[in-house]
């Protein structure tokens, strides 16, 4: 009878530990390839909170509008490091000047892992209300690069998008493909908050 109390004991207390462990957390800001695999980026300072909400401006004949959710604990597997962090996200629609969507993520359902379309905060510099992004880029990878947003006030961002350059071919991405990069490629143009 007391053996088999011990082995409840011992069943109960693993199942315990295993329940109530957690990955580690960490401040958002923390370098994740120094930490120990599935480690957690917290917001712990809410210093995302101040970005979200629906933006829009006008750039090159185009409206765009930007839609900007918090996504706590998301996991990130880059091979090398498996970790959690709370990240901005930005899902987009991009209008020309007569209305006509040329491009929309808006709706999109984003698949672990995926980059193609993905926008997702990587750091934060509060001293200089700035955020980056990692834009995964559309159709072939085309457009990826970094994306920065400064908060100006409670109701303006401001945006700058510096794409990587890529070499496409035939056995990379297939003729036909649109290829276009539709997010505004500039420095300094104001969102305003809906």
């Amino acid at each position: 009878m007391k053996m088999i109390n011990f082995k409840i004991i011992i069943a109960l207390t693993f199942i315990v530990n295993i329940t109530s462990c957690k990955a580690q957390e960490y401040p958002l800001n923390s370098t994740y390839m120094n930490l120990p695999d599935n480690s957690y980026l917290k917001d712990i300072n809410n210093e995302l909170v101040q970005y979200i909400g629906t933006y829009k401006a006008n750039f090159d004949n185009k409206e765009i509008t930007l839609f900007i959710t918090k996504e706590n604990h998301k996991f990130f597997d880059l091979k090398v490091k498996k970790y959690y962090q709370d990240v901005l996200s930005i899902r987009y629609i991009v209008k020309n000047s007569s209305g006509i969507i040329l491009q929309n993520t808006q709706n999109m359902n984003f698949q672990p892992n995926q980059l193609r379309f993905a926008i997702y905060s990587t750091k934060t510099r509060p001293t200089q209300n700035t955020i980056i992004f990692y834009y995964g880029g559309t159709n072939c990878s085309v457009g990826w690069g970094d994306i920065f947003l400064k908060k100006i006030n409670d109701t303006q961002i401001s945006w700058e998008y510096r794409p990587d350059d890529i070499i496409l071919d035939s056995s990379k991405c297939p003729s036909g493909t649109d290829i276009n990069i539709y997010l505004p490629e500039t420095k300094d143009l104001i969102f305003t908050k809906q």
